[in-house]
């Protein structure tokens, strides 16, 4: 899918573990992904990590481009299976969500908010999602707020093994409201 916006088209292709491993370790272990939490992950670390994934049924990975280029990483999840298991009651049509602006010495004006949009149009193309969930760290208020510019709504906080995330939820309808499209 290719989503034109105001700063150029952005486009989602699956992500090549063994290919895309050396930019992303470029990416994860920036200052900036603090919150990614793989600040010392090694090369094989993350390699191994993206195979893991790739090898499973319930969770891919997506390397997004801007105009081409690499420029920000998209993790799909079956809540049922991933991330969320025993945390919440998912409901048909859930699908969990993880994405990653990479680092930039020259930051565009409103690129994490369409980074955001396109990520959420890439879900929500799958007539079978009715509702994303995310579960950011309770301290990372940029992502909240971002979330909240795209539909999301804060359900509650809950112990995750490796944080104390804000679960929160965005239906189509939400989505679409937010981005003034007529429901």
């Amino acid at each position: 899918m290719s989503t034109p916006t105001g700063i150029g088209t952005l486009t989602v292709r699956p992500l090549d573990p063994l290919r895309d491993a050396e930019l992303l370790h470029s990416w994860v272990t920036h200052p900036k992904a603090a919150y990614w939490m793989m600040q010392d992950a090694a090369l094989q670390d993350v390699e191994r990590e993206y195979m893991r994934i790739a090898a499973h049924e319930h969770h891919d990975a997506y390397l997004g481009l801007h105009e081409g280029r690499p420029a920000f990483l998209m993790e799909k999840y079956d809540p049922r299976y991933v991330e969320l298991v025993g945390l919440y009651d998912p409901e048909p049509g859930d699908v969990g969500m993880h994405f990653l602006v990479a680092p930039t010495d020259r930051p565009i004006h409103g690129f994490t908010r369409a980074v955001i949009t396109t990520v959420m149009d890439e879900l929500f193309a799958d007539p079978h999602t009715r509702r994303v969930v995310v579960e950011p760290d309770v301290s990372n208020k940029a992502v909240h707020a971002l979330n909240e510019a795209v539909g999301f709504v804060a359900e509650r906080e809950i112990d995750k093994p490796e944080k104390r995330a804000l679960l929160s939820f965005c239906t189509r309808a939400q989505f679409l409201a937010a981005r003034g499209v007529a429901v």
